[in-house]
């Protein structure tokens, strides 16, 4: 191949890089310009998510209750090019919404995405279930997850007929807990309403242009599931398909779908991404 064999081939290659860019398809997944919230943000499964829409364009906006740990994620998703923010913020408490909006009010005009993936768990047999584990789990779990979407719709989704909320549920508001495991009544039970609190929203909004989705992890190692996994993760694993636990990239693909306009005709679903465990 002589040099201007060499020379058109590599400006057919570019040619066609920028035109894939510019496709349809493509602009279906572009988040440029919106600005998303991700409640949970500073770690985890949350940091994952933030930084697959931050990639994709979005202004994100992080929630957490520990400044500390917000301001590490935050100065890594700046470092990655990425548009971000940060505020430290206890949405179990009945005016964290409000403070939250009031904030974000300020600095953007309009909320676009609402990423709730804040929550807890509880685990004690469900005979020696505390009342104050039960609450707690609750009012973090759905409480919070009410007043936060009821909040940013009525300041901007429904006024703007436009938005996408993404629920992050469980595969354990799916199934029966494997009494191997601790028991951890609370966290099922708030996950399991949590998918129908996104169903019912996807009906009720569906006629606003607001898209109510959830996605129900698996196994991922984190916080919350640091204590299960030291003690029954080759248990899990063995009974995963693909044979391992999720890991820091296998949200991204998903919560970019939820989050696009790829998924403008998606509403009121639920997606597991667990490897195939709920599966078998």
């Amino acid at each position: 191949m002589n040099g201007g064999q060499h020379a058109g081939s590599l400006g057919r290659i570019e040619a066609e890089s920028l035109a894939m860019s510019s496709s349809p398809l493509h602009a279906l997944l572009d988040l440029t310009g919106r600005v998303a919230i991700v409640t949970g943000g500073s770690r985890g499964l949350g940091l994952q998510i933030a930084e697959a829409l931050g990639e994709f364009g979005a202004r994100v906006v992080l929630v957490a209750r520990k400044a500390s740990e917000l301001e590490t994620a935050v100065s890594s998703l700046r470092a990655q090019g990425i548009e971000a923010d940060g505020f430290p913020c206890d949405l179990s408490q009945a005016d964290g919404a409000a403070k939250l909006c009031d904030w974000i009010a300020d600095r953007h005009s309009q909320v676009d995405i609402l990423v709730n993936n804040a929550g807890t768990s509880w685990g004690a047999p469900t005979v020696d279930h505390p009342l104050e584990g039960w609450q707690k789990v609750m009012a973090v779990n759905l409480t919070g997850i009410f007043l936060l979407t009821q909040a940013v719709a009525k300041r901007w989704m429904v006024p703007s007929k436009r938005g996408r909320i993404i629920n992050i549920a469980s595969i354990e508001g799916l199934r029966g807990h494997h009494p191997d495991l601790v028991g951890t009544i609370g966290y099922n039970t708030a996950k399991g309403g949590l998918i129908n609190f996104t169903r019912a929203l996807a009906a009720e909004w569906g006629p606003l242009g607001i898209t109510v989705n959830a996605l129900a992890p698996g196994y991922f190692p984190s916080k919350l599931t640091a204590a299960t996994l030291g003690q029954h993760e080759a248990q899990l694993v063995a009974h995963t398909p693909r044979g391992e636990l999720g890991g820091p990239q296998d949200l991204k693909g998903a919560a970019l779908l939820f989050a696009s306009d790829a998924s403008a005709h998606i509403s009121g679903q639920v997606l597991a991404i667990d490897g195939g465990y709920t599966a078998i």
